[in-house]
Protein backbone atom coordinates (compact mmCIF):
# COMPACT_ATOMS: atom_id res chain seq x y z
CA UNK A 1 0.00 0.00 0.00
CA UNK A 2 0.80 3.68 -0.57
CA UNK A 3 1.34 5.31 2.52
CA UNK A 4 1.00 8.61 3.83
CA UNK A 5 0.70 11.06 6.62
CA UNK A 6 0.06 14.26 8.13
CA UNK A 7 -0.49 15.87 11.75
CA UNK A 8 -3.18 17.55 12.32
CA UNK A 9 -3.84 20.51 14.89
CA UNK A 10 -6.90 18.88 16.49
CA UNK A 11 -8.33 15.68 18.04
CA UNK A 12 -8.50 12.41 16.13
CA UNK A 13 -12.55 12.95 17.00
CA UNK A 14 -12.75 15.78 15.14
CA UNK A 15 -10.68 14.66 12.26
CA UNK A 16 -13.20 11.62 12.42
CA UNK A 17 -16.06 13.35 12.68
CA UNK A 18 -15.54 15.26 9.11
CA UNK A 19 -15.22 11.71 7.53
CA UNK A 20 -18.10 9.95 9.25
CA UNK A 21 -19.96 13.02 7.47
CA UNK A 22 -20.36 11.76 3.87
CA UNK A 23 -21.37 14.56 2.49
CA UNK A 24 -18.15 16.12 3.09
CA UNK A 25 -16.03 13.72 0.85
CA UNK A 26 -15.87 15.58 -2.03
CA UNK A 27 -14.29 18.37 -0.03
CA UNK A 28 -11.23 16.86 0.44
CA UNK A 29 -11.08 13.55 -1.61
CA UNK A 30 -9.14 15.06 -4.61
CA UNK A 31 -10.84 13.81 -7.67
CA UNK A 32 -13.86 13.53 -6.17
CA UNK A 33 -16.85 16.10 -7.69
CA UNK A 34 -20.26 15.49 -6.73
CA UNK A 35 -22.00 13.24 -4.32
CA UNK A 36 -25.41 12.21 -4.79
CA UNK A 37 -26.35 10.11 -1.67
CA UNK A 38 -25.23 9.17 1.25
CA UNK A 39 -26.67 5.27 3.07
CA UNK A 40 -28.27 6.25 6.42
CA UNK A 41 -25.57 5.27 9.31
CA UNK A 42 -23.07 6.20 6.93
CA UNK A 43 -19.62 5.29 7.96
CA UNK A 44 -20.94 2.03 9.45
CA UNK A 45 -19.50 -0.99 7.90
CA UNK A 46 -21.48 -1.77 4.70
CA UNK A 47 -22.81 1.62 4.12
CA UNK A 48 -21.61 3.86 0.96
CA UNK A 49 -21.63 6.97 -0.30
CA UNK A 50 -22.92 7.45 -4.36
CA UNK A 51 -19.98 10.12 -5.61
CA UNK A 52 -18.95 11.19 -8.58
CA UNK A 53 -15.28 11.12 -9.97
CA UNK A 54 -13.74 13.43 -12.47
CA UNK A 55 -14.87 16.87 -14.11
CA UNK A 56 -18.30 17.34 -15.44
CA UNK A 57 -19.52 16.66 -18.34
CA UNK A 58 -16.86 13.29 -18.51
CA UNK A 59 -17.45 12.24 -14.82
CA UNK A 60 -17.88 9.03 -13.86
CA UNK A 61 -20.62 8.16 -11.03
CA UNK A 62 -19.63 5.87 -8.71
CA UNK A 63 -19.73 4.59 -5.12
CA UNK A 64 -17.23 4.26 -2.25
CA UNK A 65 -18.51 1.26 0.42
CA UNK A 66 -16.87 0.92 4.38
CA UNK A 67 -14.88 -2.03 4.78
CA UNK A 68 -14.18 -1.60 8.50
CA UNK A 69 -14.58 1.07 11.19
CA UNK A 70 -13.14 2.30 14.62
CA UNK A 71 -14.98 5.13 15.50
CA UNK A 72 -12.09 8.05 16.41
CA UNK A 73 -9.68 5.79 15.10
CA UNK A 74 -9.80 3.89 11.64
CA UNK A 75 -11.78 4.21 8.77
CA UNK A 76 -11.10 1.29 6.21
CA UNK A 77 -13.23 1.98 2.24
CA UNK A 78 -13.63 0.58 -0.69
CA UNK A 79 -13.41 3.39 -3.28
CA UNK A 80 -14.52 2.28 -6.93
CA UNK A 81 -14.01 4.55 -10.31
CA UNK A 82 -15.22 1.52 -13.07
CA UNK A 83 -14.22 1.43 -15.23
CA UNK A 84 -10.35 2.06 -13.93
CA UNK A 85 -11.06 -0.22 -11.24
CA UNK A 86 -11.03 0.07 -7.29
CA UNK A 87 -8.81 1.16 -4.04
CA UNK A 88 -8.53 -0.24 -0.83
CA UNK A 89 -8.01 2.90 1.14
CA UNK A 90 -7.46 2.65 5.14
CA UNK A 91 -7.03 6.12 7.17
CA UNK A 92 -5.89 5.71 10.48
CA UNK A 93 -5.86 8.31 13.28
CA UNK A 94 -3.75 8.29 16.11
CA UNK A 95 -3.90 10.86 18.88
CA UNK A 96 -1.39 12.94 20.53
CA UNK A 97 -3.26 14.31 22.87
CA UNK A 98 -6.61 17.06 22.69
CA UNK A 99 -4.84 19.05 19.94
CA UNK A 100 -2.31 16.76 17.79
CA UNK A 101 -3.79 13.79 15.30
CA UNK A 102 -1.53 11.67 12.45
CA UNK A 103 -3.48 11.19 10.32
CA UNK A 104 -2.62 8.16 7.77
CA UNK A 105 -3.75 7.33 4.57
CA UNK A 106 -3.10 3.80 2.98
CA UNK A 107 -4.07 3.05 -0.38
CA UNK A 108 -3.40 0.75 -3.33
CA UNK A 109 -5.59 -0.38 -6.70
CA UNK A 110 -6.78 -4.16 -5.49
CA UNK A 111 -9.08 -4.52 -8.79
CA UNK A 112 -9.71 -3.64 -12.06
CA UNK A 113 -7.68 -2.60 -14.92
CA UNK A 114 -5.44 -0.14 -12.65
CA UNK A 115 -4.06 -3.64 -10.19
CA UNK A 116 -2.15 -4.16 -13.28
CA UNK A 117 -0.42 -0.61 -12.96
CA UNK A 118 3.50 -1.32 -11.29
CA UNK A 119 3.74 0.07 -8.05
CA UNK A 120 5.89 2.61 -8.63
CA UNK A 121 3.63 4.36 -11.32
CA UNK A 122 0.56 3.63 -8.81
CA UNK A 123 2.32 5.71 -5.97
CA UNK A 124 3.14 8.14 -8.74
CA UNK A 125 -0.35 8.87 -9.53
CA UNK A 126 -1.83 7.67 -5.47
CA UNK A 127 0.80 9.92 -3.43
CA UNK A 128 0.70 13.39 -4.63
CA UNK A 129 -3.41 13.13 -4.92
CA UNK A 130 -3.57 11.80 -0.83
CA UNK A 131 -0.83 14.56 0.15
CA UNK A 132 -3.45 17.32 -1.22
CA UNK A 133 -6.07 15.23 0.29
CA UNK A 134 -5.08 15.32 3.90
CA UNK A 135 -4.15 19.08 3.61
CA UNK A 136 -7.73 19.50 2.60
CA UNK A 137 -9.06 17.38 5.67
CA UNK A 138 -6.99 18.84 7.68
CA UNK A 139 -8.34 22.26 7.22
CA UNK A 140 -11.89 21.29 7.42
CA UNK A 141 -11.01 19.36 10.73
CA UNK A 142 -9.13 22.48 12.17
CA UNK A 143 -11.38 25.24 11.15
CA UNK A 144 -14.64 24.18 10.40
CA UNK A 145 -17.10 24.37 12.94
CA UNK A 146 -18.30 20.10 13.06
CA UNK A 147 -21.24 18.37 14.02
CA UNK A 148 -20.11 15.06 15.58
CA UNK A 149 -22.58 12.14 15.24
CA UNK A 150 -23.76 10.45 18.77
CA UNK A 151 -20.99 7.73 19.61
CA UNK A 152 -18.25 9.23 17.53
CA UNK A 153 -17.67 12.22 19.90
CA UNK A 154 -16.61 10.39 23.02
Amino acid sequence: MIEVSQWVATSADRVFAVLADGWLYPLWVVGASHMRDVDPGWPAEGTRIHHSVGPWPLNVRDTTRVLAVEPGRMLELDARVWPTGAARVRLTLTSDGDDQTRVTIEEVFDRGPARLIPAPFQAALIRPRNIESLRRLADIAEHREVVCKPGIDG
